[in-house]
């Protein structure tokens, strides 16, 4: 990302590493050395819920002003959510009008890891999903879980035990080394 401050950059790497040495539980930052504003995650669909035994693959943009403004959230994976529209934006008082600076990319993350096991209706982005979680929560809870098997399987069965970021990522490049694929 350009005209992102140096110092902005530091914090940014700083809080990279503090992830990777103390992961959130069934949390996988998956770290761009090339460009650290480019944070990518796996979150495990905590247990108990609809989007058990999946594996979500979140990004965070963060804009050049960040820390002052919040970064944007946003799920690649496909999933069936009131807080979640359908081009993956991530609706949270978190990443809106609660957002503080001193909050930092490991809130960002558990909050949504938290909206996986308490969805907000009241903020709903999917209309759809907010009034079956009030309405019809076992037509919601059987969309949503039927959505995590199809969209959101697991690429090596992630639990809720965090993998760290530098030896997921190794497996990772091994694999594409191993297969001949270069990713861009």
């Amino acid at each position: 990302m350009e005209n992102v401050a140096p110092g902005t950059m530091r914090a940014v790497s700083k809080e990279l590493r503090d992830l990777n040495k103390d992961p959130i539980e069934g949390v996988t930052v998956l770290m761009n050395e090339a460009d650290l504003t480019d944070i990518t995650a796996h979150i495990a669909g905590p247990s108990g819920t609809p989007y058990e035994g999946g594996s979500f693959k979140v990004k965070l943009v963060l804009s050049k002003d960040f820390p002052a403004s919040p970064p944007r959230g946003y799920f690649l994976t496909k999933v069936f959510h009131p807080n979640v529209a359908d081009n993956g934006e991530i609706c949270v008082n978190t990443l809106k009008k609660d957002w503080k600076p001193n909050l930092g990319i490991k809130h960002v993350l558990l909050t949504i890891r938290c909206l996986l096991i308490y969805p907000n209706p009241e903020s709903a982005l999917n209309e759809e999903a907010g009034r079956l979680l009030l309405e019809a929560y076992e037509q919601f809870a059987s969309r949503a879980k039927m959505m995590t098997e199809v969209h959101a399987k697991p690429i090596n069965k992630v639990s809720d035990k965090s993998i760290p970021a530098t030896a997921s990522s190794q497996k990772m490049a091994a694999k594409k080394k191993a297969k001949g694929l270069r990713r861009l």
